[in-house]
């Protein structure tokens, strides 16, 4: 990791250690914050948004009015005249065919966004800090599995190159030929309706290099297809971390390299390059917490442990659960036994009373007797 090498090699241009050494600018130690960086990064790209609104003449470029109530029809307002299928149509709302939109954008939206410039510094620390960790480099895809060391600190001769063939010559020595390949292979069309507004053809970001003066590399550069070139004094955070993500493959000029220090300063003096800035600190100096709760200086302030197991016993439902309620109430028991006994003994009179009416339902009915013949009135006898 970078931060275990205190000193960087200087390579030179045909790719071996110039036996040079650099240290290591303070500012690869910074603390390595993704959050920041990438609401740094959203914020920053808003700022080359292109304010866009439709016509204020849109949807209203018609004589209508509304026909009021009783139509039989909605109270949107109608085109006026006739003779056309036009007439009587709706018209300047949403919902109408022909209607402006809903909220017409205006062009005095707030497109821009104001970033903290310390804030901006502590994202930029961030990516440059992200950008000596191999892991990190080699998650963004970056093709560095050769690359002889990272940060990767080239001598200063390369800023006085003019030409490509160079440069080219260079990157092969350097073994970040590879990086570049993975852009020719990823060049492909657009999807989208980008193709339609000048932006066809897209590919992946290769390396970044970033220089002190130019005098010359950038012409020699250039034309290499996914290359960035950065002077040290103007680092920008959207060629830093591409998308928001930090790992991007930077390649140094030893100038540049050493300049870091002076414009971000260390965490024992502060930047000279810059008014009243100072390097960001970590949260934690060491984050082995293991280690750091095994050390005798914090084991001698703890407490004891204690080793007496207290078990939870569990609450039950006296409710739901009969041998609970037996110990809040043992009357109970002799309630639950009287209700079960009385539950029984209905059940049995019930079943009883059902083999009653069985055997009644079984049985045959009996005959009715005669009703007896009806006398005559005596008044009629003595009339016979």
């Amino acid at each position: 990791m970078a931060c275990a090498r205190p000193l960087i090699s200087v390579y030179s241009e045909k790719g071996e250690a110039s036996g040079k050494n650099v240290t290591l600018p303070a500012v690869f130690k910074a603390p390595i914050r993704p959050d920041i960086v990438n609401f740094v990064h959203t914020n920053l790209r808003k700022n080359n948004r292109q304010p866009y609104a439709v016509s204020e003449l849109a949807g209203h470029q018609t004589s209508a009015e509304s026909w009021g109530t009783g139509r039989a029809v909605a109270r949107i307002p109608r085109v006026r005249g006739g003779g056309t299928h036009r007439s009587g149509q709706g018209a300047f709302g949403n919902m109408c065919r022909g209607g402006r939109m809903f909220a017409p954008t205006k062009t005095w939206r707030r497109w821009h966004r104001r970033v903290n410039t310390t804030q901006k510094r502590y994202a930029i620390c961030s990516a440059l800090a992200a950008s000596a960790l191999p892991a990190l480099v080699m998650s963004k895809g970056h093709r560095i599995e050769e690359i002889p060391e990272l940060p990767l600190v080239v001598e200063d001769k390369v800023e006085s190159y003019k030409k490509t063939k160079e440069a080219v010559l260079l990157l092969k020595k350097l073994k970040a030929w590879n990086d570049i390949k993975k852009v020719y292979a990823s060049q492909r069309m657009r999807a989208g309706k980008g193709k339609m507004r000048n932006r066809r053809r897209i590919q992946r970001r290769g390396p970044c290099i970033i220089y002190n003066e130019d005098n010359g590399i950038i012409r020699a550069f250039r034309n290499i297809p996914g290359i960035t070139l950065l002077n040290v004094n103007k680092l920008n955070l959207l060629r830093l971390a591409p998308g928001g993500h930090v790992g991007r493959f930077c390649i140094w000029t030893e100038s540049a390299f050493r300049k870091l220090d002076d414009l971000y300063g260390t965490w024992r003096k502060a930047a000279t390059l810059k008014s009243d800035y100072n390097l960001p600190m970590h949260k934690m100096t060491n984050t082995d917490i293991g280690r750091i709760m095994r050390s005798q200086e914090i084991q001698k302030a703890l407490r004891a442990p204690k080793k007496k197991i207290r078990r939870r016993v569990l609450k039950k439902n006296p409710l739901k659960n009969l041998r609970i309620m037996i110990k809040l109430n043992p009357y109970a028991k002799t309630m639950r036994r009287n209700t079960i006994l009385r539950h029984a003994q209905n059940h049995k009179l019930k079943e009883e009373k059902k083999a009653k009416a069985k055997l009644a339902a079984k049985a045959p009915a009996e005959p009715a007797a005669k009703a007896p013949a009806a006398k005559a009135p005596a008044k009629a006898k003595a009339e016979a």
